[in-house]
């Protein structure tokens, strides 16, 4: 005989809402309960029975969304919602709703979705048409940038920080087309879509900030573009790279001066990100745009090595210290055919030689 919990799982397929809904209010905790493996029953059954309650008025799709989000903790259910364009396209329209209560739950369980390689269908999708104002692009992406960058502290829709789309964003740049879309100026706009989250590098929200970094170091994986990516009058990436990871301690006059202009002027309690995950990563993104020469060149005259040398010496975290070695290792070796004393002056408007570099290899 089936058991109680079997029993109840049954319901969500009633033809009949009541019943649906309440066996759905008691099923909520057991998703992230070891006995969660019971909406993959029946061939997953549930979890179809739960993409089609999430359809439903916004109280009662709340419970079915929770489910599937916590749900995606299983491969397989990351792939099976990844690969459905219809529920795809779902998910997203209704982030971009601008009063959909359940906004930042849909944020979530496109985060969760966005882990699976399948994701890659996001790029299939064409955007209806636009419900806000705000949203000035038909283009799927670009209406979820411009969800996270104007709709920070819900000055979009009340419901919604959309705080977790900063995942959504890292997952989809660790794919070539994902990349090419954040270093590329988009036509509605004329602006780079990387360009619009720098801010959030410093942003007093952990997951925003986790969010960009990666999202950031995922895009410098696209070499070809570090060029106009470090232009003072473009993009201009590296101030935002360097501030989380700047602290209170004092520099020289000689080596402040030598600092991006958003770094000369810091206040003397300026605190560092408190992250150590997060400033990792960091350092990894410096380490990327060390593996151009022009890179290099731009990060040697720009001051970096005594951010990472203060750095290294205030974090007794392992991983930091690694990386800010391995980048000190990059940055301060000579050139080949050249003196040290020549390698301060190599910025040169020419476009920027890929190379492939041994210090990348374990990122």
């Amino acid at each position: 005989m089936p058991s109680e919990l079997e029993e109840l799982v049954e319901f969500l397929h009633s033809p009949q809402p009541m019943i649906r809904n309440i066996a759905l209010q008691h099923l909520v905790g057991y998703s992230t309960s070891p006995q969660n493996t019971i909406f993959l029953s029946d061939n997953c059954r549930p979890i179809k029975d739960l993409k089609i309650i999430a359809r439903d008025s916004p109280k009662i799709a709340k419970d079915a969304l929770t489910i599937l989000a916590n749900m995606t903790e299983f491969v397989k259910i990351r792939t099976m919602l990844a690969e459905d364009l219809g529920f795809l396209e779902f998910v997203v329209t209704s982030i971009t709703k601008p009063d959909e209560p359940n906004a930042d739950l849909f944020c979530i369980l496109l985060a969760n979705i966005a882990k699976d390689n399948a994701i890659s269908n996001i790029f299939k999708l064409k955007a209806g048409k636009n419900q806000s104002e705000q949203l000035k692009s038909d283009k799927i992406l670009d209406q979820l940038m411009d969800c996270f960058v104007k709709g920070a502290e819900k000055k979009l829709n009340k419901h919604a920080t959309f705080d977790y789309l900063a995942f959504v964003f890292a997952d989809i740049s660790r794919l070539p087309e994902g990349r090419k879309y954040f270093v590329t100026e988009q036509e509605y706009d004329g602006v780079v879509p990387l360009s619009k989250i720098l801010v959030f590098t410093e942003y007093n929200n952990a997951v925003r900030r986790a969010g960009v970094a990666s999202t950031i170091k995922n895009s410098l994986f696209e070499l070809s573009e570090h060029i106009p990516l470090l232009d003072k009058d473009r993009v201009n990436i590296l101030p935002y790279l360097l501030l989380p990871l700047a602290g209170p301690e004092e520099l020289s006059e000689e080596e402040m001066f030598e600092l991006p202009e958003e770094l000369q002027l810091l206040p003397h309690d300026k605190q560092r990100d408190a992250d150590h995950e997060i400033l990792r990563v960091h350092v990894e993104s410096l380490v990327l745009l060390g593996s151009t020469r022009y890179g290099r060149d731009f990060m040697r005259n720009s001051g970096v090595y005594p951010v990472v040398r203060e750095l290294h010496l205030a974090i007794e975290n392992d991983d930091v210290r690694e990386i800010c070695e391995r980048f000190v290792q990059l940055i301060m070796a000579d050139e080949p055919g050249e003196t040290p004393a020549n390698q301060r002056l190599q910025i040169t408007e020419v476009a920027a030689e890929e190379e492939e570099v041994t210090a990348l290899e374990a990122l």
